[in-house]
């Protein structure tokens, strides 16, 4: 199977071939075929699966079929609806790149930022529109973006929607959009309350693709699991960054408090980091992001939610420092590493509460992770939990689940993985 047997217009096509593409993943094949036809779609998806290419090529072509106004003052016909900046940016990059052989003009709003260099673009009239929801219903408020004339309406990442409080904003959107439509809707999970947002959105009859996870599980990412007991996992990670002072390192907190936390424990031990979650500005957030792409940072602390929009090439590691209590989290937390023909490495840190997480993630992957025992703070099985006060609240958890359409260079970071990190196979 090839783009040209999709069906797909020439410029289309060239565009692809210059960005390298060969084949359709599976839910680009499924989900183009679908799209072109005018159908509802619903699809779950985890990340690496190309997904923002999955809706973005159809809806360019169908735009370029139906003719494009380059005289009058465009309106705004595809809507892409996304929960943060960053997945923001790379949708409207990845419209940019499909679309570069059409007249297709499209633009990115969110916020975090001042809005006129926003509004001026919108003044100059846009065919597709990506937009997180706040701002979207800001510049709606004033005036500045009218729904009325949308066509095609893509809601991406809709369980990180509902994970990051969106669920009022995104039915505020829905309920301006024109019943007449084609609509698209986006999920790495399907649980009770996706399939009741997406009852809402799509008609009566959308169709499914589903791309099971245990299909992106990591066959190129060297795993390994170390048991540490929950007051030692500050010490292990920085033995590991010691130990591999040049990897760039993505290291997942389960909490925003916890990834600040990590932030302070590494500086004490003159490792710099930086951290990126929902109480940091959108400049504090795309700087930290910046710096760690341009590899001026190495390691970068990061929690689910904060964590959609991150591609860096040569990702060396992964550390998961708590393991996500959902396990289709893990699949997409070691998906940042081992992207196209790359290799790298995910290594997860377990305590005592955590060992039921460990069984659910080692079920849906079908595979037991190897274990490293050969390290200085082993689980000697004595740690003792102590309940926290009354008073005391822990901090709200940050749950969510990446998606996005892209591309590895191709390098190999994994050579001689189980040496440096000691894995020890069961």
């Amino acid at each position: 199977m090839t783009f040209k047997d999709l069906g797909l217009i020439e410029p289309i096509l060239k565009a692809l071939d210059e960005q390298g593409y060969t084949q359709p993943t599976p839910i680009q094949e499924q989900s183009i075929p679908i799209l072109l036809k005018g159908d509802d779609l619903l699809g779950c998806a985890q990340t690496g699966t190309g997904k923002t290419a999955a809706f973005s090529i159809p809806i360019i072509q169908q735009l370029v079929n139906a003719g494009v106004d380059t005289k009058g003052k465009r309106r705004v016909k595809a809507l892409v609806v996304t929960p943060t900046r960053e997945l923001a940016i790379q949708i409207s990059d990845n419209f940019k790149a499909y679309a570069k052989h059409t007249d297709i003009k499209r633009t990115v709003i969110y916020g975090g930022v001042k809005q006129g260099s926003q509004v001026n673009a919108l003044r100059g009239g846009v065919d597709v529109l990506i937009a997180t929801p706040g701002r979207l219903l800001d510049l709606m408020q004033q005036g500045f973006i009218t729904l009325q004339h949308i066509e095609y309406f893509i809601l991406d990442e809709a369980d990180q929607m509902l994970d990051m409080g969106f669920i009022h904003d995104i039915k505020k959107i829905i309920a301006k959009l024109p019943v007449k439509r084609q609509s698209l809707f986006f999920s790495a999970t399907m649980a009770k309350e996706i399939v009741e947002l997406a009852g809402k959105i799509l008609s009566s009859s959308p169709q499914r693709v589903t791309i099971q996870p245990k299909q992106a599980t990591a066959e190129k990412v060297e795993q390994a699991i170390y048991f540490v007991q929950k007051v030692d996992k500050p010490k292990l990670l920085v033995h590991l960054l010691q130990e591999n002072p040049s990897s760039s390192c993505l290291v997942f907190s389960r909490t925003k408090h916890g990834a600040d936390k990590i932030v302070r424990i590494l500086a004490k031990a003159k490792i710099q980091a930086a951290a990126i979650h929902g109480n940091k500005s959108q400049n504090q957030r795309q700087k930290a992001l910046n710096d760690f792409k341009d590899g001026k940072l190495k390691v970068l602390i990061a929690t689910d939610i904060a964590a959609r929009g991150i591609d860096v090439e040569d990702l060396a590691l992964v550390i998961n420092y708590d393991l996500p209590n959902v396990p289709e989290t893990y699949v997409h937390r070691i998906g940042r590493t081992g992207r196209a023909s790359a290799s790298g490495i995910a290594l997860s840190f377990c305590n005592g509460e955590e060992k039921p997480y460990l069984k659910d993630i080692q079920k849906l992957i079908n595979q037991s992770i190897p274990v490293v025992d050969n390290h200085p703070f082993p689980d000697d099985g004595t740690e003792v939990f102590v309940k926290a006060p009354q008073q005391q609240r822990r901090p709200k958890t940050e749950r969510g689940h990446s998606g996005g359409n892209r591309k590895g260079n191709g390098g190999n970071t994994g050579g001689n993985n189980k040496k440096r990190f000691g894995a020890k196979r069961n």
